[in-house]
């Protein structure tokens, strides 16, 4: 069993085009099934050729073994590798196994790169930012998810509206990005603010840091989804991960629309 995404499917026709694989070899391929059931987890193989980006793994209430397992299954079948909300235990079981593990211990991810980065712009980048220190870690597990989705990115960590002209100071470099990723916890005011100096779709992500009233992100929950900033979308409290991955998907539709520009150009 093997990841099936665009590449490796264009792979496949080319080599039945050039005769270097028969046409039955290739339906052989084809006709395989989509997963790989390994009776307490089926490695979804295909998501990459459906989605553009392969199967992720969750790690929290996963056992160490069965995350080791998965990660292995992962790679045989191809492609770059990424886990979320993996403890140092499980990080370090992934690392023993596999020596170019790299585990991100703020933002509790591990990431095998194994599929080379094809060519990118820098300037095509997704803003992260977040409003305080103890939001690092969710903005941290968006940036990885975007550079190993090989979506270029710039961080603007500390930024919160306590002190805004420490955001006022990135006003420029803000309005350029694609995307802008913002995480705050407290009220939860900065996406909103963020909003209203950039024409980029802002994603807004709220943390669980704050004291009593903030309601383990309840309350910069209710605040995002009522901002009065039009391009401010929200997803759910400390999914670094999802705005990541959304903002990294802009950034795709943005390259590709520049390529097609410059092909008619």
């Amino acid at each position: 069993m093997f990841s099936m995404d665009e590449t490796t499917l264009r792979e496949l026709l080319e080599s039945v085009r050039s005769g270097s694989r028969s046409v039955e070899d290739a339906f052989a391929v084809l006709k395989r099934l989509p997963y790989e059931d390994m009776g307490f987890a089926k490695v979804d193989h295909h998501r990459g050729l459906r989605c553009g980006v392969p199967e992720v793994i969750y790690c929290e209430g996963k056992r160490t073994d069965q995350v080791v397992a998965i990660v292995d299954r992962r790679l045989a079948g191809g492609g770059n590798v990424l886990a979320t909300r993996a403890t140092p235990e499980v990080a370090a079981a992934v690392q023993a196994r596999f020596a170019d593990a790299r585990y991100n211990e703020i933002a509790r991810t591990i990431t095998l790169r194994r599929k080379p980065a094809g060519p990118v712009d820098p300037n095509n980048f997704v803003a992260i930012v977040c409003a305080g220190t103890s939001d690092m870690p969710v903005a941290e597990e968006a940036r990885e998810t975007c550079e190993i989705l090989d979506q270029p990115t710039r961080h603007f960590y500390d930024v919160g509206v306590a002190g805004i002209h420490r955001l006022l100071a990135h006003a420029v470099e803000l309005s350029n990005a694609v995307a802008v990723v913002v995480c705050a916890g407290m009220e939860g005011a900065l996406p909103s603010v963020v909003g209203g100096l950039v024409s980029a779709p802002v994603i807004a992500v709220p943390t669980s840091v704050g004291y009593g009233a903030h309601l383990n992100g309840l309350a910069p929950l209710l605040t995002m989804l009522n901002s009065c900033a039009a391009g401010v979308s929200v997803v759910n409290i400390d999914n670094g991960f999802g705005a990541g991955y959304i903002a990294a998907l802009i950034g795709r539709a943005v390259a590709r629309a520049a390529k097609r520009d410059t092909t008619a150009g």
